[in-house]
């Protein structure tokens, strides 16, 4: 696929270089039409180097070819990122001031805008004005991603991560909606892996958890425009990029991590396995075999129950139950007292939670391996949803289900 990627004037611009290696990396023939701005950020020779086409961002260069009309016309789709307030007006006003530019009303195929600027920037009337004119004529218009910006603010105006945008085009080339990012300014909270409870200086009670799922869930909730925080336990795979991680170890670390990012998140989703008990005692040194041979005796002593307690959290505040969305993971078996989904049901109204994904586990189930097999289930209600497939494609069907639990509860305008 014929791809131009238009950078524009913004200190995010560092950002586009990895968005362009994921294009380069799918076998996409990518040029890079940066304004002269932008190159006062990232210079021409980084876009020449990392796509192997030549750069110009004027009409007058290679002038023969007729560029300002053939890289429009040839591209199967155009990207501009970091789409700043300046170029979002001269787009929307259809002006032709340089290659950029006239490569836009030049353009065929899709055109996908990323913007990146100031929060005032992108709530001024002017700005969503030229947003509203863009959309009106058929170019998909992300939502910028809420976070830290240049400097010490913080709000709705960064640049999506490139995973995310690389994520929309695709999804727009090949004609679905969901090309839209579902969760852009969304802030979402994953806990993944296994809690490790000490025993001593080299033991500790643990779980078979590899982090695998928890991963994956960070991965959809990043590619589609959420702002991701990881609270990561013990895992057998490196969290991914884009994603912001706090490091944990037991139940009561995992607790205290938790508690604090669930006061700015929109969603939480608790897919870590947490012991549910820890040793009473922890010893300073290694416990040793007796030479009498008798046996240790380890009293275990229960951890809080963070799910329930994210739940009465959220309940209890000002804006109440509704506006966070938390979600729990239920590891059962079938035991004489019912099956999985009895046990799950139970939990779900225990818990409280909006939405409870149910694991059927074994020795030889869902830990470490590379697929699964989940049911959904709704505190609302609803039919329960079934998912199976691998990590990846679970973990987009339920990112899936958040984003409509959230659109429905809370739409954005």
């Amino acid at each position: 696929m014929r791809i131009v990627l238009g950078v524009g004037g913004g200190i995010a611009a560092y950002k586009v270089a990895s968005l362009l290696r994921l294009f380069t990396e799918a076998g996409h023939n990518v040029t890079v039409i940066p304004t002269e701005a932008s190159t006062r950020f990232v210079g021409s020779a980084t876009w020449e180097a990392l796509s192997g086409n030549p750069v110009s961002n004027s009409v007058f260069d290679d002038v023969h070819q007729v560029n300002h009309v053939r890289l429009g016309h040839e591209a199967d789709l155009v990207v501009v990122a970091p789409a700043t307030a300046d170029l979002l007006a001269k787009a929307a006003t259809g002006q032709a001031g340089d290659l950029l530019t006239n490569t836009l009303l030049m353009a065929h195929g899709p055109v996908l805008f990323a913007p990146a600027m100031h929060t005032e920037m992108w709530q001024h009337a002017a700005t969503r004005a030229n947003v509203e004119t863009l959309r009106g004529r058929g170019a998909a218009v992300l939502e910028p991603a809420t976070g830290r910006l240049t400097g010490a603010d913080s709000g709705p105006g960064r640049l999506p991560e490139p995973e995310a945008i690389f994520a929309a085009a695709m999804a727009l080339v090949e004609g679905r909606q969901d090309f839209q990012l579902p969760l852009a300014g969304r802030t979402i909270t994953i806990s993944a892996g296994g809690t490790r409870e000490p025993l001593d200086p080299v033991r500790f009670l643990g779980n078979r958890s590899s982090g695998k799922q928890g991963v994956a869930l960070a991965v959809a909730a990043r590619n589609a425009g959420a702002n991701v925080r990881l609270l990561a336990a013990h895992m057998e795979v490196p969290p991914p990029a884009g994603v912001e991680v706090v490091q944990v170890e037991t139940a009561l670390q995992l607790r205290e991590a938790a508690l604090a990012a669930a006061a700015d998140s929109d969603v939480v989703i608790m897919s870590a396995a947490v012991a549910d008990f820890r040793p009473a005692e922890v010893s300073d040194t290694k416990i040793k075999k007796r030479d009498d041979r008798s046996d240790p005796v380890i009293t275990l002593v229960r951890n809080p129950d963070i799910l329930l307690e994210l739940v009465e959290l959220r309940n209890s505040t000002v804006r109440g139950e509704g506006h966070q969305l938390i979600v729990g993971f239920a590891a059962e078996t079938g035991d004489s007292d019912g099956d999985v989904l009895a046990h799950a049901e139970a939990k779900l109204q225990r818990k409280g939670c909006d939405l409870l994904v149910v694991n059927h586990v074994g020795t030889d189930k869902v830990f470490g391996q590379d697929t699964t097999s989940v049911v959904i289930l709704a505190r609302s209600g609803s039919e329960p949803q079934e998912a199976s497939g691998t990590k990846t494609e679970v973990s987009a069907a339920i990112i899936s289900r958040i984003a409509f639990e959230l659109n429905a509860v809370s739409p954005r305008a």
